[in-house]
């Protein structure tokens, strides 16, 4: 651990009482409207990602009981405007990212300004420029769903770039089968959780938690210098098809006329184990190679694998 860290721990300590304050928790990956259409073929033109306002979100995270709320919308921030009013609202995106080896990963990029996501969105086409622009704002982010396959294919090397680049992991994602998550949090990173949820009733049902924190600059401060708990469910192919079903019954009640599409709904559970299926193939698969220990490749250029120059306040 570098010197820099162990100085910052007792900061952290010294300065934010655990008996003083209660815990703060947020749900780290959660969607509304903003994320958009969905990318596969033949739905891009027809469905949302997620049908839910904005305001209905920030609502039921507090119901939840989360200290804090923010939104992680796909490569967009529109749905922030309006929760702008709430003091416990802050700005951040999940990121489709595309890495040198000409695969996509899905990043979490919290606590940003309009100015970063404009400044996010120009660069997530080149890993490496990202990733300085991220280093040198101090902003923190993380690889979610890093053993899922729903960016597509992966390969050897993006796991070289995670391990040695990115400070920290999603090991606990509302959404995913349990192994995944599991086999996330054997990697060592930071540990981040959120329901990754795109309807409403996932909302809130897994969280990130940091004792004695009690700004958002204080909750980021706690999870860089360990003191983060992941709390909340894992996903089920039963959760991931009551969700399905949900998102099509919204389809239906904004756009009425496409209730001529209402028959392939019977489809939707072939559709979601088939899904799950290649999401246990894809985790078995990476997971074994990477327990294998696969020769790491020499990157192109160094820096600290600890990542502190990202750690400083």
């Amino acid at each position: 651990m570098g010197t820099f860290t162990q100085i910052l721990r007792r900061l952290y300590r010294l300065f934010i009482s655990r008996e003083e304050n209660c815990n703060m928790r947020c749900d780290l990956h959660v969607h509304s409207i903003a994320s958009g259409m969905f990318n596969a073929p033949g739905l891009n033109r027809i469905c949302r990602e997620c049908y839910t306002d904005p305001a209905e979100v920030y609502e039921r995270l507090k119901r939840m009981g989360m200290s804090m709320v923010t939104l992680t919308d796909h490569d967009s921030i529109d749905g922030a405007e309006a929760l702008r009013q709430y003091a416990d609202f802050f700005l951040s995106e999940e990121v489709t990212v595309r890495m040198p080896s000409d695969t996509e990963m899905h990043m979490g990029v919290y606590g940003i300004t309009e100015r970063d996501h404009a400044e996010i969105q120009r660069r997530r086409n080149d890993f490496i420029t990202l990733l300085m622009y991220l280093t040198e704002r101090k902003l923190f982010f993380s690889a979610n769903h890093v053993f899922s396959g729903l960016t597509g294919r992966r390969v050897a090397e993006d796991f070289h770039w995670f391990e040695s680049y990115v400070p920290a992991f999603e090991t606990r994602n509302g959404q995913m089968w349990p192994k995944s998550n599991e086999s996330a949090a054997r990697l060592g990173k930071i540990a981040i959780a959120g329901s990754d949820s795109h309807t409403i009733a996932g909302v809130g049902h897994t969280f990130t938690e940091v004792r004695g924190a009690r700004t958002v600059d204080e909750f980021f401060a706690g999870l860089r210098t360990g003191h983060g708990r992941i709390h909340g469910a894992h996903g089920s192919c039963g959760k991931l098809t009551a969700d399905v079903f949900s998102i099509v019954r919204s389809l239906f009640w904004n756009k009425p006329w496409k209730l001529a599409m209402s028959p392939l709904a019977v489809l939707v559970p072939a559709f979601t184990a088939g899904h799950w299926l290649n999401e246990i193939r894809f985790c078995r698969k990476w997971s074994s190679a990477i327990e294998r220990g696969e020769k790491r490749k020499r990157m192109l250029w160094d820096l600290d694998s600890s990542f502190e120059a990202n750690w400083a306040s």
